[in-house]
């Protein structure tokens, strides 16, 4: 005789594989009553499940939207899938700039026992995230010890190497982890400075967890930090570029974390976007997939003709 959680566990199952089952057919599948189902029904709804039926001998149960989001079961091959899909939205921010795939992984690994937990490594050490260009690669492992940091409310050791190469090792309290659309950034206050500080994950070295709580006093908008954050930083090249959009378009394009926007005329704007070399920026300019006129300077002009001849006579 199986307990009563079981056994409703086994029902959603169930009623999850196929839009509707009879009552009879049902109970002749869990080897209970109809009774025993029909009771079993009731106490799903009282848990939240949105389970619709139809009245006569040939009505049926089917699963339907509930008030509130119940637990999901899945078996083993679709708890597999969850987790990598969760981890691929993470790794290209396709869900926004908010870290929700990372703390809904989190969750997961969390709760998948030790049998999938090996498994999930196993395809973590095969699987290889191919970034846009002009993005760095980072390490998953340890975006998602990042992520665990943020959801533990614990002071981290944290090794860093900052823009000009230098590294440094400092504690730090973990808030938010934010996505630009090409950076992950870690959001956190500086323990040694006293401020809130960003930090690009993709330049993290080791993050080592503390049993210190974090002081999370305070705490700034994260998405707006990290705008002004990279707004602030002074790049080695700029190029001022022409789109034949309108503002609000041409921030979909570049975000504004990416470059500063400034509308010319009704359906064109300017932005000014820096990077670390010529090259780099054509590249990313190319990614953009839409046309534009690269105003200054030449370098950056003749390096954005220079790759899209090469990608021509490539092509030929």
């Amino acid at each position: 005789m199986i307990s009563t959680s079981s056994r409703l566990l086994r029902l959603v199952t169930l009623l999850s594989a196929r839009p509707s089952w009879t009552c009879r057919e049902l109970a002749e599948r869990m080897a209970v009553t109809d009774r025993t189902v029909r009771r079993d029904i009731a106490r799903l709804r009282d848990l939240g499940y949105g389970i619709e039926s139809d009245p006569g001998p040939w009505g049926g149960y089917r699963l339907g939207p509930g008030t509130r989001m119940p637990p999901l079961v899945l078996d083993d091959e679709e708890a597999l899938a969850v987790a990598v899909g969760l981890r691929e939205a993470a790794l290209s921010g396709v869900l926004g700039t908010g870290q929700a795939a990372l703390s809904a992984l989190l969750k997961l690994r969390q709760a998948l026992p030790g049998r999938l937990a090996d498994r999930l490594a196993a395809l973590d050490a095969t699987l290889v995230h191919t970034p846009r260009v002009g993005e760095p690669q980072i390490d998953a492992p340890l975006l998602l010890e990042l992520a665990r940091a943020c959801h533990s409310s614990l002071r981290i050791s944290l090794s860093y190497r900052d823009h000009a190469g230098r590294t440094s090792v400092r504690d730090i309290d973990p808030y938010r982890l934010v996505h630009t659309g090409l950076h992950w950034y870690l959001v956190a206050r500086d323990v040694a400075r006293h401020e809130w500080r960003t930090f690009r994950a993709d330049r993290v070295l080791e993050a080592h967890p503390t049993a210190v709580p974090a002081d999370l006093t305070d705490p700034p908008d994260s998405a707006v930090l990290v705008s002004r954050g990279i707004a602030s930083v002074v790049y080695p090249v700029y190029a001022t570029i022409r789109l034949p959009l309108p503002l609000d378009k041409a921030r979909e394009v570049v975000p504004p974390t990416m470059g500063t926007h400034t509308a010319d005329g009704p359906g064109t704007t300017v932005v000014e976007i820096g990077g670390n070399t010529a090259d780099r920026l054509a590249a990313y300019l190319l990614s953009l997939g839409t046309p534009l006129t690269v105003l200054s300077p030449d370098e950056v002009r003749e390096a954005l003709v220079h790759r899209s001849q090469a990608l021509l006579e490539a092509n030929r």
